[in-house]
């Protein structure tokens, strides 16, 4: 890698992490609610939660088979079988169970309580099935075949006590941690509450995200294009990645270039949001709605209610302008970023991301995507500007350990990011990264 010294503007540029800090500091963890199971998937837990009782609760059988003693099947083989009589069925969810005794078998199916006098159970395929003819395959259906309840059945192995048993807490024990707090709910977490008995949970919830995209130009996919539009890729883009994140996504429609309609259709917005996220017209140009329609929301004396949304310069590419602030009467965050596809997708994962991700409550550690060290692949030497830290889409190779750039550093090239798993990450000292240096890369799969 060759270096320069980054160059000075004149104007005040903000670092990536400058503005990240800033964007956490602001944003605080969202206050924790109860809610019903399948409403707090994808939630994080704000309490330890312990086990109110032994899972199972009490021994059953692993198997279909028969529950028997073990003195009474010892030495069993096909040649000399143990032949017990069966004196009843054992069904899952079975609350009376019947004993069994010296030279008895009770038939029983996987998850049944194992009934009083049993110490093993014998899988049906050691066994005739109460058939009485070689080993059996399966049992019959007891709708079908009441009278495999009875009989006799003949045991081909013998069985060691507590074999195809479940004992009693061998999951979980009564008074043991469930799930700590800090617990993100995904599917398995959801099952284990619900098998403790646990129909609610004390969790904060998914950030409610809005995604606005503003311009005149765009127009929505499926409609047909005029002459100087293009479709409305953004807010489609950053919903789905807030969704991804863990937020629950609102995606409004295209705004046009007017500014009294932007603050009008935030304003609307605002009661379902917990941060909003515009993106386009954040620039210098005479159409940047955006800009137009925020910078008064400063001191206060604004229509939306309070809030200062700040408009600044990054050291970055691509990404420069981006916005940052709060606004409206609960001073809700609003993340302002720049309209090119690829620019607005980054800013996304370095700013936007962590912000969803500090609401939800989850630390520090996994607030950003995480980064590897690789090494650059590549037929020539990457450029990058001097004084800017530059994110290049790549494909990452875990195996070899390599990144390989993917398309070119165009902020509006959204075909090379849908093909890319990584952002490459070229510091600002640095102005040329040359094959087989390495450099860090953040994964975004």
């Amino acid at each position: 890698m060759s270096s320069s010294a980054p160059q000075d503007t004149g104007h005040r540029l903000w670092s990536v992490d400058e503005h990240l800090a800033d964007v956490l500091a602001t944003v605080r963890p969202l206050e924790p609610i109860e809610l019903q199971l399948l409403d707090a998937q994808g939630c994080v837990l704000v309490e330890d939660v312990t086990v109110p009782v032994a899972l199972p609760p009490f021994d059953n059988s692993s198997m279909d088979g028969y529950a028997v003693r073990t003195a009474d099947v010892q030495g069993a083989s096909e040649e000399f079988p143990a032949v017990l009589t069966v004196v009843g069925d054992v069904a899952a969810g079975s609350a009376e169970l019947p004993a069994v005794g010296p030279g008895e078998a009770a038939r029983i199916m996987t998850g049944a309580p194992l009934p009083p006098g049993a110490e093993a159970v014998v899988p049906v395929e050691w066994t005739d099935g109460g058939t009485g003819g070689g080993a059996a395959s399966g049992m019959s259906p007891a709708s079908a075949a009441p009278e495999g309840a009875g009989g006799e059945v003949r045991v081909h192995r013998p069985a060691e006590a507590r074999a195809h048993v479940r004992s009693r807490g061998s999951d979980v024990q009564a008074g043991d941690l469930a799930l700590a707090a800090g617990t993100v709910l995904g599917p398995p977490q959801i099952a284990l509450l619900a098998a403790i008995g646990r129909g609610t949970v004390r969790v904060r919830p998914r950030p409610r995200v809005v995604v606005l995209s503003t311009g005149s130009e765009l127009v929505q996919p499926g409609e047909a294009l005029a002459s100087g539009t293009i479709y409305d890729s953004n807010s489609f883009a950053l919903a789905a990645a807030a969704r991804d994140a863990g937020a629950i996504a609102y995606r409004v429609g295209a705004v046009a270039d007017d500014a009294d309609t932007l603050r009008a259709t935030i304003e609307d917005q605002l009661i379902r949001a917990d941060l909003l996220v515009t993106t386009g017209g954040v620039s210098v140009g005479a159409y940047d709605v955006v800009k137009e329609a925020l910078t008064s929301v400063a001191g206060g004396e604004d229509d939306i209610g309070g809030g200062r949304i700040d408009f600044r310069k990054l050291a970055m590419q691509p990404g420069k302008p981006q916005g940052f602030g709060t606004i409206g009467p609960d001073h809700t965050p609003l993340l302002a970023l720049p309209g090119n596809p690829v620019s607005s997708y980054v800013s996304f994962e370095l700013f936007v991301r962590p912000a969803i991700r500090a609401l939800m409550g989850l630390p520090e550690s996994e607030v950003a995507r995480p980064s590897v060290r690789a090494v650059l692949k590549a037929d020539e030497a990457l450029g990058s500007p001097a004084g800017r830290r530059q994110f290049l889409r790549g494909k990452y190779d875990a195996e070899s350990g390599t990144v390989s750039p993917v398309g070119g550093s165009g902020s509006h090239l959204i075909a090379a990011l849908a093909h890319a798993d990584s952002l490459m990450v070229v510091p600002e000292e640095v102005t040329s990264v040359e094959p087989g240096s390495e450099l860090e890369v953040v994964l975004l799969g």
